[in-house]
């Protein structure tokens, strides 16, 4: 602890009065003390900034986070514009101070300037003097990767059968019969060895099961129907056309690549750069859920750690959440329950607490609340809504909230000892790097060199359902499968085999899927490959 948090506790164990021979000697308000006493800890723990009360800073009553709660989870929120974005780039650099790795989704493009030094100036300076900041310019470690290779960065891909039938249910926005039929087709997929490595994978496969070859091989576990088949096939065919092809396939992306340290001993800051497909938010919002899901399957349990093993930020949480099924949602509480104990932790952020899940919600132990607009009644219930959710204060938090400048925020966390910390109003610190982009050079260079680079940056197209189920000259031996009826469609459009593979793709069938019997794939909660590490 340092010699400041010493004398804020001091002082709020006095009742206010500050050590004697101390240069800042004032006698603190109560509500101001009581904040000093309860962000007073005893371990390491990350620097917020200093509360507010009636309009004054007090650098005496520093805001902090424990380090060793941050696994509990959080919520940053807050109007456009408010500082969210600062916000979550000063946790993460110190974070990364720590030795603890971050991940960040940068949806705007502008987090990337954490790897580079801020820049001094009469605000930083002014904003540094009223919380007591001993402000210093510094960048930090980073990797940057993009979703598909599509934008600047290392390409994250992810395999079709990786990423799992619910969570691509999600993304093409199926119903819930249509996901369960989905879930099917992954199942026989698994059981026969199929490789589901990208879109083609999974589209020859669905054609497969609604021909006269194929239907029989899901006869027994209630069969596919061909209109529920051409559903998900138009879904996937639009989905294609937005440029999708290019998220699923070859190498996946191994996840733990984000809990390596730098080469200095700091936490690496792992930034996805999303502005290339920022017209595409239900891909990266489940994207960021795949990671998640991928690092729960893949972790060990480690219980309550002094230091989390990785912090990541989940951007725009609202698009996760918007039109998602009961069962999406259940799984989305179970992880962020559960996920804990394998020492990750999540903040989720987003505009109003509201466009959380109250089951995730209150499991969020640790509160940065931005500034919220009351212009419109929705706005003024979703204020209503947002003050219930936290503790009781003498601060009318209503009126505050509506108050807060950029780059201020009420404050709640979870103690040392589990316990919430008093509702603090606070004026932020200033990040310690780069507040914008670095320049898109800057960006590419660091990009390719990466050691990373070599390893993600060209995509492979190995054999896998499209090629097994495509036309080869049959095995000896083996009776050739009969021509795949035609699926009945609409007038003019041409049948699911056709669109997908052509005709006559499914002779070989027998000796090409036979031989992969036994290879089943266990799937996880979200319907993920389960992976051994």
């Amino acid at each position: 602890m340092t010699d400041s948090d010493d004398a804020a506790a001091s002082a709020a164990a006095s009742g206010g009065d500050a050590p004697p021979g101390d240069a800042s000697s004032v006698a603190l308000p109560p509500p101001v003390a009581a904040i000093a006493t309860g962000y007073a800890f005893t371990g390491p723990a990350l620097e917020l900034g200093a509360a507010l009360w009636e309009g004054h800073c007090h650098p005496e009553a520093p805001v902090r986070i424990p380090l060793a709660v941050l696994n509990r989870h959080g919520l940053v929120a807050g109007a456009t514009g408010t500082g969210k974005t600062k916000t979550l780039q000063l946790i993460a650099e110190q974070l990364s101070a720590n030795g603890v790795p971050v991940f960040l989704a940068d949806v705007k493009g502008d987090v990337s300037g954490i790897s580079a030094p801020g820049q001094d100036g009469e605000k930083v300076r002014q904003r540094a003097a009223e919380v007591g900041q001993e402000w210093e310019a510094a960048g930090y470690p980073c990797e940057f990767y993009a979703l598909g290779g599509i934008g600047t960065g290392i390409p994250v891909r992810a395999t079709v059968t990786g990423f799992g039938p619910v969570l691509l249910s999600k993304v093409l926005q199926l119903n819930q019969t249509q996901e369960q039929s989905l879930g099917l087709i992954f199942h026989y997929a698994d059981s026969k060895g199929l490789e589901l490595y990208d879109l083609k994978d999974l589209k020859a496969v669905t054609a497969f099961l609604v021909s006269d070859v194929g239907k029989p091989e899901l006869k027994g576990i209630g069969g596919l129907s061909s209109v529920t088949a051409g559903v998900i096939l138009r879904a996937i065919t639009a989905f294609e056309q937005q440029g999708a092809n290019a998220f699923f396939g070859e190498p996946e992306f191994d996840v733990s690549e984000l809990l390596r340290p730098a080469p200095d001993g700091r936490g690496l800051v792992s930034v996805l750069e999303l502005p290339a497909v920022q017209d595409k938010p239900h891909l990266f919002s489940t994207f960021l859920m795949w990671l998640l899901a991928e690092l729960f399957n893949g972790l060990p349990e480690v219980g309550d750690v002094d230091r989390p093993k990785l912090v990541f930020f989940f951007d725009e949480a609202h698009l996760l959440f918007g039109g998602a099924s009961k069962a999406f949602l259940e799984s989305i509480t179970q992880t962020v329950r559960l996920i804990r104990s394998k020492g990750v932790g999540i903040f989720f952020v987003t505009q109003t607490p509201k466009d959380v899940p109250s089951d995730v919600l209150g499991q969020l132990g640790n509160r940065v609340q931005h500034a919220l607009r009351a212009f419109t009644p929705d706005d003024e219930k979703a204020l209503r809504a947002t003050v219930r959710t936290f503790p009781r204060s003498p601060y009318d938090l209503e009126e505050v909230l509506t108050g807060l400048g950029t780059g201020e925020a009420v404050v709640t966390v979870l103690s040392e000892k589990g316990a919430p910390t008093p509702v603090a109003a606070t004026r932020l610190r200033a990040p310690g790097s780069l507040m914008g982009p670095v320049p898109e050079e800057e960006l590419d260079r660091a990009v390719r060199a990466s050691p990373l680079y070599g390893r993600y940056a060209e995509a492979v197209d190995r054999e896998s359902a499209f090629e097994k189920l495509a036309e080869v000259p049959p095995a000896a031996g083996v009776p050739e499968v009969p021509e795949a009826a035609e699926v009945p469609r609409g007038k003019g459009e041409k049948s699911l085999a056709e669109q997908v593979v052509g005709s006559g793709v499914f002779r070989s069938l027998a000796r090409s899927v036979g031989s992969q019997l036994g290879r089943e794939i266990t799937r996880s909660l979200f319907g993920t490959r389960r992976r051994r590490r």
